[in-house]
């Protein structure tokens, strides 16, 4: 029986169907039944999986969606630093999940990215968590994301009212000092957010144990499966607490995730938010086409436009090359890619979201977790090859309801793949032929001609390199500044 969503629940809709093992394009899920298991533990309960998943007859209601955050049962100290932070009306998102979350429940969620999903489950783990003090290695809350930037995205998110509730806070990352990672744990804090193959590590060190976590959040559940991080993820999952609350965010989800809908959670409530970027009526989608000689030249143009721009590309090699003749044609240019070190992407990220650096040139690193206010332009120089990538990287646009583009550049052997992607997606696109120069490319993406007089990005004053000091004891700024870095990603937050 094919069902579509009502609120926060799914009812039956009559002329609709869907072939067995294909994906309908809606999001369903199931709730266990209470007779059987998750990993020999009683109460969690396997879902079954037809397209993406399939709802039992009957599952618990969910409460009501609330209209503020005064409506909610949670502590004072929490509401009144939404204030502070002029958050006063959830988005639908966090009015639908944080009651039932705050209550205990299990959440699968799928909201679009960009929708508030972060504080959707934040508030919740940190309000079930405040006024508990963690021993030290035996984190009580834990937050797994895919990437380092969203790590970070979501430390930074989340800190102010961590602070609030004197709850202390830890980034757990890759590309950084261990030691640090491991000393923050080993003084106790009450909330990890980690990447899985670090906080895999430090469990194997002895730094960290997980059977006193009480709330477990993954957050782009589906990108974790994808980048083959499912046996990770499953193995710290089975070492948190049986009986604890579990809930599961994501922009897209897909059979890919099944796996942990099954083995993890119980009778959750299902809500489903902005579905997908395509849904999204501030943001408008764009394919460009261009014949491949004139692609560069368009390409350039675009990027000396007045205002940010965030572009995408294939391979490393692609990126850098494209970004040093952006700053050889005089636009303020910076790239973005796995070859990076932590602390250059750090880095390359706050330039880009002060100011001192116009367009950003990145591979599908920067495709989730990033987020930057006022961003109205998204290139996809390379097209994506698959329709949650498209989505994702779409979706650092048009954000807590901002507007914004998305422009793919598609020369004619890419035209059909293209057609089939966005028909995948759900979107139907504004197609347009265009040259460099011409009046059309200007007016979709306010493209010009840059000055051609080169530029270079010199880091902050603080992180240039200077003559070693001679003084016994005394560091170098340059050894201080990469102190300082890596003490920020280490992200420890306390009161």
């Amino acid at each position: 029986m094919n069902r579509t969503r009502t609120n926060d629940r799914f009812t039956p809709t009559r002329g609709e169907s869907a072939a067995p093992g294909k994906s309908s394009g809606r999001f369903v899920v199931a709730a266990p039944s209470r007779h059987s298991t998750r990993s020999g533990a009683p109460g969690r309960r396997p879902a079954q999986v037809q397209g993406e998943f399939a709802l039992p007859a009957t599952i618990t209601p969910a409460m009501p969606a609330a209209a503020s955050f005064a409506d909610l049962d949670m502590p004072a100290e929490l509401l009144a630093e939404l204030g502070r932070q002029g958050v006063t009306v959830p988005f639908p998102i966090q009015g639908a999940t944080l009651p039932n979350s705050l209550a205990g429940r299990d959440v699968l969620g799928r909201g679009r990215t960009g929708s508030g999903k972060t504080l959707a489950f934040g508030l919740a783990l940190l309000a079930r968590t405040a006024r508990q003090r963690a021993e030290p290695r035996q984190p009580l809350g834990l937050i797994l994301v895919p990437t380092r930037e969203l790590a970070q995205q979501v430390t930074d998110a989340l800190t102010p009212y961590a602070r609030a509730l004197k709850l202390r806070l830890a980034t757990v990352v890759g590309g950084v000092s261990i030691g640090r990672q491991a000393s923050a744990l080993r003084g106790g804090v009450e909330v990890v957010v980690a990447t899985p193959g670090r906080l895999k590590d430090l469990i194997e060190r002895g730094d960290c144990r997980l059977d006193q976590v009480r709330v477990t959040v993954l957050d782009e559940a589906d990108q974790m499966a994808d980048m083959g991080f499912m046996p990770q993820v499953t193995a710290l999952l089975d070492q948190v607490r049986p009986e604890g609350q579990r809930m599961l965010f994501s922009a897209t989800l897909d059979r890919n995730v099944d796996l942990l809908v099954r083995r993890y959670l119980s009778d959750p409530v299902v809500h489903s938010v902005d579905p997908s970027a395509g849904a999204v009526t501030t943001m408008e989608h764009h394919v460009l086409q261009v014949h491949g000689g004139d692609k560069h030249a368009a390409t350039t143009e675009i990027a000396a436009r007045d205002g940010r721009v965030l572009m995408f590309l294939d391979t490393k090699h692609a990126v850098d090359r494209l970004t040093e003749h952006l700053l050889a044609s005089g636009v303020r240019a910076a790239a973005l890619h796995g070859g990076k070190s932590q602390p250059q992407r750090t880095r390359t990220l706050t330039q880009f979201k002060s100011g001192h650096v116009d367009v950003l040139v990145a591979t599908n690193v920067a495709a989730r977790g990033i987020h930057v206010d006022h961003l109205d332009l998204v290139v996809n120089v390379d097209p994506p090859t698959d329709h949650k990538d498209y989505l994702h990287r779409g979706g650092r646009t048009a954000r807590a309801g901002e507007s914004g583009s998305v422009v793919t550049l598609v020369v004619p052997h890419q035209r059909r793949a293209m057609a089939r992607l966005m028909a995948t997606a759900g979107i139907v696109p504004q197609i347009t032929q265009v040259s460099s120069g011409d009046e059309a490319l200007h007016r979709i993406t306010g493209s010009r001609t840059p000055s051609g007089v080169p530029v270079v990005i010199a880091a902050p004053v603080a992180e240039r390199p200077k003559r070693r000091a001679t003084t016994r004891g005394r560091r170098s700024p340059a050894s201080a500044a990469r102190r300082a870095s890596a003490q920020r990603s280490t992200g420890v937050a306390a009161a």
